[in-house]
């Protein structure tokens, strides 16, 4: 009981905060990121072009951490007291330190960029005031990317970064997926960027066929580091993200990114029509992207029929022209 009544005065809150805004105008919004890579700025870019376009007059602020989890604890703190109508965190680790820096500061937030909303603790009785966008991959368009390409794969490795739960649960649902088809694989997680080029190497020792890394946020910082090694040994790595392509991975029907700062700019509109988050269930993203980087399979020696080609958007051609963006 006690529970639902402070999530009724929580959402009370919202209404109040909302309408005062709505009142005064701009209002004002915070968009906070972790770190630079080229996805989660794309979605940051999307998001603020897009409420730019809305016709309601925004006042927006961004804020990266660029990698500190403390400047990253900081800036929340900072953006609560200095007062906000509407906080967009960029991201699981962003997200979920939002929860616990906001949940009684009666402001919505709108997450982008989470895998799994139910994991990283962003639904529930005590996440009323969070709504957002999950850009999880079902497991099973990630074997049937590998598929495309080398239909003799046996086995798969999967890297990931053990501390983002994001990608933990991308690559635990590629398992389980496998276990129940018998698909052999070797996984192997890093707890920082260090790390990264052994744990390549060690799967690659392994005998995998292909490497596959889901949205992780880390790895997708360092993608020349991870296709060096994967290529000087003719591995392909599939990948995610459109940017992890556009950035040297092989292929992936994974997140589009600007769809999903379009929906998350979406969310914060209807929040300014006066929906309340509790009211709103996560989204997932409508559409997947599938891109193929040809420049990566000239690195290593494979050559792409044309019917699969046809089924792929080509993001960087083979002399390194790179359309990521157009």
């Amino acid at each position: 009981m006690l529970k639902r009544i402070l999530s009724v005065a929580i959402a009370l809150c919202f209404v109040l905060s909302l309408t005062a805004a709505l009142a005064e105008s701009p209002i004002r919004v915070a968009v906070v990121q972790p770190l630079t890579h080229t996805s989660l700025n794309q979605i940051r870019d999307t998001i603020v072009s897009e409420l730019e376009a809305s016709g309601i007059e925004f006042e927006i602020v961004t804020r990266n951490a660029e990698g500190d989890g403390s400047a990253l604890a900081t800036i929340l703190e900072n953006i609560r007291t200095d007062g906000v109508d509407i906080l967009v965190p960029i991201a699981t680790n962003t997200a979920q330190s939002a929860k616990t820096v906001f949940e009684d500061a009666g402001v919505p937030v709108v997450f982008a960029a989470v895998s799994d909303p139910v994991a990283a603790g962003l639904t529930g009785d005590d996440s009323g005031f969070i709504t957002g966008v999950s850009n999880n991959i079902p497991a099973a368009e990630i074997v049937r990317l590998i598929a495309d390409f080398i239909p003799d794969y046996k086995k798969i490795g999967f890297l990931y970064t053990s501390s983002e739960t994001n990608s933990v649960s991308t690559i635990n649902a590629a398992k389980a997926y496998c276990d129940e088809n018998g698909i052999a694989y070797e996984e192997q997680s890093i707890a920082n960027l260090a790390e990264l080029q052994t744990a390549a190497e060690s799967l690659i020792s392994k005998g995998v066929d292909v490497l596959y890394t889901g949205n992780d946020n880390s790895i997708a910082s360092a993608m020349s580091t991870y296709t060096d090694v994967a290529y000087e040994h003719g591995i392909p790595v599939f990948c995610g993200a459109d940017s992890m392509v556009a950035d040297g991975g092989f292929a992936t029907i994974g997140v589009d990114y600007v769809q999903l700062g379009r929906q998350v700019a979406a969310l914060v509109v209807r929040l300014c029509g006066g929906e309340q988050p509790e009211d709103i269930p996560y989204e997932t993203l409508t559409d997947y992207a599938r891109f193929v980087n040809l420049q990566a399979a000239d690195r290593i020696g494979m050559t792409i029929s044309d019917d699969i080609l046809a089924l792929y958007n080509v993001l960087v051609e083979a002399d390194g022209t790179n359309h990521f963006g157009e």
